[in-house]
């Protein structure tokens, strides 16, 4: 096996794994999505009050109140609302992990972008308090970031001149 086979399957193998991540990101916004509709006609308050009280959380504290206020100030509408969003993020994850899983050049720019989108959201949120679930989730995408920024440089030396596949 030469060189350049050996590292393309490992680009390949990347960009799959990442592909199935996105996928994996997908399903469970989807999931999420279709549980949203069990909601409507549905007394929000009573269910997010059970489930902090499922967590064991102190419903005075801050964050388990404002949970349960918001909860109760969703109507029927906004539940849908919030249902239809989340079935349009998962359809656009599987979108890019389609076009990942196919190393279309298209979905490592979207893979790129998207991934920008969330960074500095995720940086804040680390500022604001630092747990391990926080620091994984940002070295995630930052990995994923630098490795599309990097694939993308290195195809489009490849792609100089020639017409690709956007």
């Amino acid at each position: 096996m030469t060189v350049d086979r050996a590292l393309n399957d490992k680009m390949t193998r990347a960009l799959r794994g990442i592909a199935l991540f996105e996928a994996c990101k997908g399903l469970l916004v989807l999931f999420a999505g279709l549980a949203l509709f069990s909601f409507i006609h549905q007394n929000v308050q009573i269910a997010a009050e059970q489930l902090v009280s499922h967590l064991h959380l102190n419903p005075a504290k801050n964050i388990p109140r404002i949970f349960i206020e918001a909860a109760g100030n969703l109507t029927d509408r906004h539940i849908l609302f919030l249902a239809l969003f989340a079935l349009l993020y998962a359809c656009m994850r599987f979108v890019e992990s389609y076009g990942l899983w196919f190393a279309k050049r298209w979905a490592e720019w979207f893979a790129l972008l998207s991934g920008c989108v969330y960074l500095p959201i995720e940086l804040h949120e680390l500022i604001k308090g630092v747990t391990l679930f926080k620091i994984v989730l940002v070295l995630i995408n930052l990995i994923i970031v630098l490795y599309m920024a990097v694939m993308l440089k290195q195809n489009g030396r490849k792609h100089v001149g020639k017409q690709t596949d956007i």
